[in-house]
């Protein structure tokens, strides 16, 4: 039976569309590598293959997200992303220096970022609290996917009302980068806690917001009642 991966990649090729690929394209500032694949049917194509391979150990699916990883194309990175995701019960906390060496190794746009983190990542982080600490040290990396990592990591586990010290402490390790990704990626990590806790997320942007960029703030505050945007946006 051939390779599953050679059979991914074929059937991503022949799914293909130029005009997606294009219209892909247009969310990147950075060339990103696509077939130009839906990404409804990346993910039922990545489920196909999936039953295939469910019974495999932890260690030889990480082995095949590797594979996904390495060809740069973001429609196996997603593939990649879900089958790490799917695992998800079997994760230990030493799974964490898996996804970083992932993020500083491949990842090269927010896409790719996002879908390991709010899914993989956060999933592990609320199997394994203390893993948190890990998410400070990306804070301090001169890799902006690892910083940006960092914040977007807790967006699902910060909508749930968890982790707010971290959350705190993670947005004031990020607050004066200047790269408007990282900027963005905390501004929305607030955001999500501000659905599940608004006041001392509000009460954290009025204490900082002098010194947040404005990036930054206005995700902060997007879910947050009109009275409240406009007191935080009031120099």
């Amino acid at each position: 039976m051939k390779n599953v991966i050679l059979r991914i990649r074929e059937e991503l090729k022949a799914n293909g569309d130029e005009k997606a690929k294009e219209s892909g394209q247009r969310f990147f500032k950075e060339a990103v590598k696509m077939y130009g694949v839906k990404t409804a049917l990346v993910t039922k194509i990545g489920k196909k293959y999936f039953s295939e391979i469910k019974n495999s150990s932890k260690a030889e699916i990480f082995n095949l997200c590797e594979q996904l990883w390495q060809s740069g194309y973001m429609d196996e990175t997603f593939i990649a992303c879900n089958w790490s995701y799917y695992i998800h019960k079997y994760y230990r906390k030493e799974d964490m220096e898996v996804f970083e060496r992932w993020i500083k190794k491949y990842v090269s746009n927010w896409a790719a970022c996002d879908t390991l983190c709010n899914h993989s990542v956060g999933t592990l982080l609320e199997m394994y609290p203390e893993k948190t600490v890990t998410l400070k040290e990306w804070t301090r990396s001169t890799n902006r996917w690892l910083k940006r990592a960092a914040a977007v990591s807790l967006i699902v586990p910060a909508k749930k009302g968890l982790f707010l010290p971290e959350i705190l402490e993670i947005s004031d390790a990020l607050l004066t980068d200047t790269d408007d990704l990282v900027q963005k990626g905390y501004g929305w990590m607030l955001k999500a806690a501000s659905q599940a806790q608004q006041k001392p997320i509000f009460d954290y942007v009025m204490k900082k917001k002098d010194k947040m960029p404005r990036t930054a703030l206005r995700y902060a505050i997007e879910k947050m009642p009109r009275n409240l945007k406009i007191q935080a946006m009031e120099h």
